[in-house]
């Protein structure tokens, strides 16, 4: 067997060199050969591709967290070569979705060990961006911004930002369009899931599946103290949502049209400012190393 790590040294201000010895002792062990790929923020995506054609391997492992794990599925798009997960991000929400175990060496060994491969599915957005976990227009975008662009990590990082949004009011009008409908919409945030809940551990929708062939635009209208409680609470018991307002569209197709330019963010990644928005999703994109803990890998 051989492994590819794909690896971003930054991501979650984690070190992740004390993981990857750990994991060479180990792999040596049992003769399984590996290389390391780092992502340097220079032509990463082709020079990934470039090694995984030249090293061939049986699998590969994203270290890292939900943007690493984007980086690595949009760059097996169109292979077989199944991938799994070692979360070492600042929240690893697409990790604690998919049932990895949040030990990066046990996550190793499920990794090597497992069987159990199915098809991942990636949204895809204006033809040439990828989600593979949560992206959205609005408060929470304006909030991956001020993180993305600081020179500190981790969650104290992101509540930084967090609270700094919370003071900031700015209500975005849009138009989606599925199968020919619009519905029009009004608030501070539009949510593309293809996952329930963010990084945070706080659910935006209780029927997002990443295998289903589907994803679903999360409405998130002006929010006031009482809701603010009402989404915080459902961190912790997702009856709560059923409280809060919100509309839930599950489609595999939509168009979203905005009254003015907003910014987008997808996996963490800002994209950039928009008016509009092609999303469709790409079903099975990705083989995906799972295990049965994996309470989402049958599809409906």
């Amino acid at each position: 067997m051989k492994i590819l790590f794909v690896v971003n040294p930054i991501s979650g201000d984690i070190d992740k060199e004390p993981f990857l010895q750990e994991a060479k002792q180990y792999l040596d062990i049992y003769g399984i050969h590996h290389v390391t790929f780092y992502t340097s923020g220079v032509n990463d995506l082709e020079n990934l591709k470039k090694e995984i054609s030249s090293y061939q391997p049986d699998r590969i492992a994203s270290v890292g967290g939900d943007g690493t794990t984007l980086f690595t599925s949009t760059a097996l798009i169109g292979t077989d070569i199944p991938m799994g997960i070692i979360p070492l991000g600042s929240a690893n929400g697409m990790a604690v979705e998919l049932f990895v175990d949040s030990d990066p060496m046990e996550a190793l060994k499920e990794l090597i060990i497992s069987n159990v491969i199915t098809g991942l599915d990636l949204i895809q957005v204006n033809k040439e961006h990828y989600c593979l976990h949560i992206g959205d227009i609005g408060v929470n975008a304006q909030i991956v911004k001020g993180y993305s662009s600081d020179s500190k990590r981790g969650m104290t990082t992101y509540i930084k930002y967090f609270l700094e949004q919370l003071r900031i009011t700015n209500i975005i009008d849009y138009t989606i369009e599925i199968d020919g409908e619009e519905y029009n919409e009004s608030g501070i945030m539009l949510a593309i899931c293809n996952a329930r809940k963010f990084g945070t551990g706080v659910p935006l929708n209780s029927i997002s599946n990443p295998f289903d062939g589907k994803f679903e635009l999360v409405a998130i209208p002006e929010m006031d103290f009482e809701d603010l409680i009402l989404v915080g609470l459902s961190k912790f018991d997702e009856s709560f949502l059923e409280e809060a307002d919100g509309n839930v569209y599950s489609t595999d197709k939509a168009k979203i049209k905005f009254e003015s330019l907003q910014l987008l963010q997808l996996d963490g990644e800002v994209i950039g400012d928009v008016t509009e928005i092609d999303i469709e999703i790409i079903e099975s994109a990705v083989q995906y190393i799972s295990t049965n803990k994996n309470k989402m890998i049958n599809k409906e």
